[in-house]
């Protein structure tokens, strides 16, 4: 079995190479970076996929970012998304016996989709404003894979990932998430010994998340375990109020300072939480909890980017 990870670079794909390089089952694991493929050149893609012919190609090439970058950056990340995406799959045409796995967000859901939220959600909704175009690009991506699937027999996975965080994460102050930006600016908070840590909010937004080696796990276990479903959720199934994973990092970094919740500022959604039942059922559960995961993050960190 040949696999070809594009985005190999990225958070999940270099944890998807290192737990795919442990199967013995796959001979070939194919790993394209941004450095040394264009995927914004369509010809480059082509080449790409037509000399490898893997038998699993896996999308985990995107342009990502916080809510800051998100909004900041609107046109940006609509049209770099959509470039990636297209480029990928019409390049996969001709290739209907591979087996596509589509990396998604569950920013596609929509902003008041009830909870836990299931895959039926998709387009029912209004979207969450801030990253509405990174939603646009990716639920696009999912339409063309059905398409694919519907007109030329192709066998495509669309997985839709919770919040993911560890090692290879972006660590900076305007396109991080939420426990790399926390984590990064409260370490910084400590070496500098500030007395206060400011957050945006009351704390009490809820929030669920997964620790990146669970997702490449659960990519894994699909590549052997192919579901009859196009759309799959991929979450921890635990939630985390925004107060309380501040609290972990505290303990976890050291902080001696305060923690202040500035309430004037925004809390966003109170709650999202994904319904991963299918996959659950299917056999596949995450090994690894938010505390364990958080220690591992930030050694990762002060080893390589403090």
């Amino acid at each position: 079995m040949k696999v070809l990870i594009l985005g190999s670079g990225g958070l999940v794909g270099s944890s998807l190479k290192k737990i795919l390089d442990k199967n013995e089952s796959i001979k070939h694991v194919i790993c394209s970076t941004r450095e040394d493929t264009n995927l914004f050149d369509f010809e480059e893609t082509k080449r790409l996929i037509e000399n490898n012919t893997p038998d699993i190609l896996i999308n985990a090439a995107a342009k990502v970012g916080g809510i800051y970058a998100n909004n900041s950056k609107r046109t940006e990340f609509i049209l770099e998304n959509l470039k990636i995406n297209l480029n990928i799959l019409e390049a996969s045409i001709p290739f209907s016996n591979m087996y596509i796995i589509n990396l998604g967000s569950s920013c596609i859901y929509p902003l008041n989709a009830e909870n836990p939220i299931s895959e039926n959600s998709i387009m029912t909704g209004k979207l969450e404003p801030t990253n509405s175009p990174y939603a646009m690009a990716k639920l696009t991506a999912i339409e063309i894979g059905n398409s694919l699937a519907m007109q030329y027999n192709h066998k495509v996975l669309n997985l839709m990932p919770t919040n993911l965080y560890g090692p290879n994460d972006r660590f900076n102050e305007k396109d991080s998430h939420v426990i790399p930006g926390l984590m990064m600016r409260m370490h910084n908070a400590k070496v500098n010994n500030l007395k206060e840590f400011n957050i945006w909010g009351t704390g009490k937004p809820l929030r669920e998340f997964l620790y990146i080696d669970d997702l490449a796990l659960a990519i894994e276990f699909l590549i052997f375990n192919q579901p009859t479903e196009s759309l799959l959720n991929v979450g921890s199934g635990k939630e985390i109020s925004i107060y309380d994973l501040a609290k972990k990092l505290k303990k976890i970094i050291d902080f001696q300072g305060e923690l202040i919740f500035d309430k004037s500022m925004p809390d966003g959604n109170p709650r999202k939480l994904l319904d991963s039942n299918k996959i659950n059922q299917m056999g596949w559960m995450p090994t690894v909890d938010i505390d364990k995961g958080l220690e591992t993050t930030y050694s990762w960190y002060k080893k390589n980017l403090s």
